[in-house]
């Protein structure tokens, strides 16, 4: 199996020859990178040039400068790198970041689990963060859910879940679809990934609008919206944090902003949540 594998970066020349490098040294060998520059004002450019002069296996193109949005501009770069390709020529099609570290045998792992399971869309590994000297697990998500630094999919499912969405939300909104279209996702524990830069220590965006924002855009109906909210709250310790993100998820409500999946997709994913909440609390 092919991959092509792309890189959306913005500004990363102290974290990008990690990335590259760790992918110049699988020994999976069948891949093509695409890094897509993003509006970098650093030496990102130059960073990526030290790989695409050496190796034909990494290309790159260059995008203007564009706001900083989680979610949606890390998506739009990702998208007008899939645009340079052929997607046909290729059998898995990864989203990487450009501040993560892979071990020798994550695409050779990968690409083993996609052909021994025909049933799996969504492959990836764990992510680790340094602590104290030390690479610890992240801890940010349960371990059955893979990673937006790291999404492995199947040609076949990404196309069936009508690719990635440029929205904050995104790499729930995949799993909830592909799963709905009977594909699994499979989180595959021994294949740790590095992540050099901690999430989120970029963004200008409050916690609260933040949370808001993504159970908006996620499409979750208000009763949902309302507990996903209290359960931020309570994790905080917090009354007025849970009334922040009201406020920020009723302010988009009250905007219609625009969704970026159909009104199908969202009962898919109310429904997947009440399902799981109904599972877990109501215990029906």
């Amino acid at each position: 199996m092919k991959f092509l594998i792309i890189i959306p970066a913005h500004n990363e020349e102290n974290n990008l020859s990690f990335t590259l490098q760790s992918l110049e040294n699988q020994r999976f060998k069948d891949f093509k990178v695409m890094v897509v520059n993003d509006g970098s004002t650093d030496k990102t450019s130059e960073v990526i040039k030290v790989f695409t002069e050496k190796d034909s296996r990494f290309t790159t193109i260059n995008l203007q400068k564009s706001a900083h949005q989680p979610g949606s501009k890390v998506v739009n770069a990702f998208k007008k790198g899939l645009d340079t390709q052929k997607i046909n020529d290729f059998d898995i099609i990864c989203k990487f970041d450009a501040d993560i570290i892979l071990p020798e045998n994550y695409l050779e792992t990968i690409e083993k689990a996609f052909q021994n399971n025909p049933e799996y869309g969504l492959a990836g590994g764990l992510l680790y963060i340094e602590k104290n000297g030390e690479w610890v697990y992240e801890g940010n998500s349960n371990k059955q859910h893979v990673r937006g630094p790291m999404k492995a999919y199947r040609k076949e499912c990404f196309l069936a879940i009508g690719g990635l969405r440029e929205t904050l939300g995104w790499d729930n909104i995949d799993s909830i679809l592909l799963e709905n279209l009977g594909w699994k996702e499979v989180v595959l524990p021994e294949l740790h990934v590095k992540l050099i830069k901690v999430k989120g220590s970029d963004y200008t965006v409050k916690p609260s609008d933040y949370y808001g924002k993504y159970f908006y855009f996620l499409g979750l109906n208000r009763f949902l919206a309302y507990i996903a909210s209290s359960k931020e709250a309570m994790k905080s310790k917090s009354v007025s944090f849970f009334f922040k993100i009201i406020k920020s998820y009723e302010s988009c409500r009250s905007q219609k902003l625009e969704l970026k999946i159909s009104k199908a997709e969202q009962k898919i994913i109310n429904d997947q949540r009440w399902n799981a909440l109904k599972k877990k609390w109501l215990k029906m």
